[in-house]
């Protein structure tokens, strides 16, 4: 072995020998200096216990609960929750098929719950009122409760079943649900109270007490208004108009208008709102016809004392619907209008003939015989037939004239139903035009006579 390498190995054992002391003697100074908390061990792993899971306690039996007839609940499934869409009346066709289905929980639930007005119990009456299912015939919009925001749609259906009525409101999602269910007036009377479910028993979806006045606000009464008038129902239609601001001419005009015109309701946009206050309202009705291009409107307005009394129509302004169904007609020998200004107030029914004639024309027929449906709803009622005739030809044959178109209206009258002494005939010849029989050069006027020759109803000027 060399003595070299040997010494080598040697000095490389001694430097590490000293190197180990010199770290032991500046570890042991630094203890005494700071302390045995300053030197801490390397923080232990922490140890992760996992307990089984626990079970669920099992569930009691009705026998062993503290309550033993606890309130039944209705747990909602995700398909059975509150209807919303887009669109009103993709909202209310969901909750018409979720009626017709039967099923009181899941309709209590489409509905939308507490604030929906609908008790339970009347609900569940209005279900199973006929022992059968619901058969839907036809879901009408009935019109607009606040522009844009609120709508009314009722649900109709087969087996002379009341109409079930939804008021719809737009959310800020811009999706429409129920705000309101409104159930015919026999799902809410027939309740006897004594019977009515306590909190307790009474669904948590539903109210238990039954909606407040709701078959007499504003847009109800005018939708039946209209709905009656377009079934040519003069007695019915009167029903919701008062009667010191609304000619029974003027409802009978509008049978009339509806019947000739062919007109029905929009249903697109059937009534739209113009005001609802507290005591009074104005609604726009829009009406079709068959020529679908040509849409017409008027204007319903309402009135009630205060908030507790009932809504009736106050006035009706007709204007542009004449109007329109001037220009429908117009053309021919014959002037066609129902409706004109009574020179004493109001309105007069007329209707009209061509030169020289006193027969009635087909048109002519179908007008009276609703004025004859109208006397009959009130035997005691009568009305005076003054008959008029143009300029053209004497005075004498005139007034001849004149009576004859009167007494033909009679005769269709009577021959309808009405008894002959319901009516008054008189003649007036020439002598009271509606409009000028020549223009204002002297010049013959065809147009004016044509207004002129008619025969005037009077309806309004009390009874026997």
């Amino acid at each position: 072995m060399d003595y070299e390498e040997e010494d080598e190995k040697s000095g490389a054992v001694l430097i590490a020998i000293a190197l180990v002391v010199v770290g032991l003697a500046v570890g042991g100074i630094y203890y005494l200096l700071f302390g045995a908390d300053s030197v801490k061990p390397a923080p232990s792993p922490p140890v992760v216990v996992e307990e089984a899971p626990s079970s669920p306690p099992p569930k009691k039996r009705p026998a062993e609960q503290a309550n033993p007839d606890p309130a039944p609940t209705l747990e909602p499934e995700p398909l059975d929750v509150k209807v919303e869409a887009l669109k009103p009346e993709l909202a209310t066709e969901q909750i018409a098929k979720i009626l017709q289905s039967g099923d009181l929980d899941r309709a209590a639930r489409a509905l939308g719950g507490t604030e929906t007005g609908a008790s339970a119990q009347a609900l569940e009456q209005f279900l199973n009122q006929n022992g059968e299912p619901l058969r839907l015939k036809q879901i009408r919009e009935v019109g607009e409760l606040e522009t844009g925001r609120r709508k009314r749609f009722a649900i109709e259906w087969e087996g002379g079943v009341e109409p079930l009525f939804l008021d719809l409101a737009k959310g800020e999602d811009q999706k429409w649900a129920v705000e309101q269910v409104r159930l015919p007036a026999g799902a809410q009377t027939k309740v006897n109270p004594d019977d009515s479910p306590s909190p307790e028993q009474a669904s948590p979806l539903l109210e238990t007490s039954p909606p407040a006045a709701a078959d007499n606000d504003s847009l109800t009464i005018s939708d039946k208004f209209l709905q009656a008038a377009l079934s040519q129902d003069f007695g019915n239609a009167k029903s919701f108009v008062d009667t010191g601001k609304v000619s029974d001419a003027k409802i009978a005009a509008m049978c009339i208008l509806f019947e000739e015109g062919k007109y029905r309701l929009n249903p697109a946009k059937p009534l739209r709102v113009m005001f609802n206050r507290e005591t009074r309202a104005a609604y726009l009705a829009n009406v079709l016809t068959n020529e679908a291009d040509k849409p017409a409107q008027f204007g319903v307005n309402l009135s009630r004392a205060d908030a507790t009394s009932d809504w009736k129509v106050s006035e009706i302004n007709l204007d542009s619907l004449l109007a329109d169904y001037a220009n429908r007609v117009a053309g021919g020998d014959v002037h066609y209008t129902p409706l004109v200004p009574n020179p004493q107030g109001g309105e007069t029914l007329v209707i009209f003939f061509g030169f020289d004639e006193e027969t009635l024309a087909p048109r002519t027929q179908r007008q009276l015989r609703i004025v004859a449906d109208v006397l009959k709803t009130d035997p005691n009622r009568k009305l005076t037939l003054s008959g008029h005739a143009d300029a053209l030809g004497s005075d004498e044959y005139n007034n001849v004239l004149s009576k004859k178109r009167a007494a033909s209206v009679h005769d269709f009258l009577t021959s309808n139903g009405v008894t002959s002494n319901q009516i008054v005939v008189v003649a007036e010849g020439e002598s009271r035009p509606r409009r000028p029989n020549e223009t204002d050069t002297g010049e013959d006027d065809p147009e004016g006579r044509r207004a002129n020759r008619r025969t005037e109803i009077y309806l309004d000027f009390g009874t026997q």
